[in-house]
């Protein structure tokens, strides 16, 4: 089969919502103080500006669902995924984080989201999977009052753009001996 090759079929799969979820062992009062305290950090980075990132108001005590250790979530839309990724990989110090995308294809929290197309930053836990659905036809809308994500109202590039776009930077990179080519179709 491969991956998608299909520009179609790859822009209209797009992720634009993730979530992770930040793992701390419930009964470590030092890793409970520090995961307490990634939050109210992204919690005030939001306030001013950096990134949007929406923790849930729910720390878990407990293992909760699929999550075997105390956690939380938090929600980020596709336009701040990078910022939000790249401080939680600078300030995990030793937090473990699931990272998944919520696909338009599956409900939020699926276990194919959860256990196919997840990341982890840091040491990763397994992961009870029994309990979580498998498919749904909703599109998983967190936060549409944003206006971000699958809610987004920004206008999108057409495909005609995208293309453009995609030869100049193959010519830009022509000069560039260390980048690979594009393959000849």
């Amino acid at each position: 089969m491969g991956p998608e090759n299909d520009i179609e079929a790859v822009l209209e799969s797009e992720v634009k919502e993730w979530h992770f979820h930040i793992y701390f062992h419930q009964h470590n009062a030092e890793e409970h103080a520090a995961a307490l305290e990634l939050r109210d950090a992204v919690l005030r980075l939001r306030r001013d500006g950096a990134f949007v990132a929406v923790p849930l108001w729910r720390v878990n005590m407990e293992p909760m669902g699929p999550h075997p250790v105390g956690s939380y979530e938090i929600w980020c839309p596709a336009e701040s995924f990078s910022s939000v990724f790249s401080y939680l990989c600078m300030n995990r110090e030793q937090l473990s984080i699931l990272v998944h995308p919520l696909t338009r294809e599956e409900v939020l929290c699926s276990k194919r989201d959860h256990e196919l197309r997840n990341a982890w930053i840091g040491p990763s836990f397994p992961l009870d999977l029994s309990k979580l659905p498998v498919r749904s036809e909703d599109i998983p809308l967190q936060y549409p009052s944003l206006k971000l994500g699958y809610s987004s109202t920004a206008p999108k590039l057409s495909l005609d753009e995208r293309r453009k776009i995609g030869t100049n930077v193959e010519k830009i990179l022509r000069g560039e001996k260390e980048a690979a080519r594009a393959p000849q179709d």
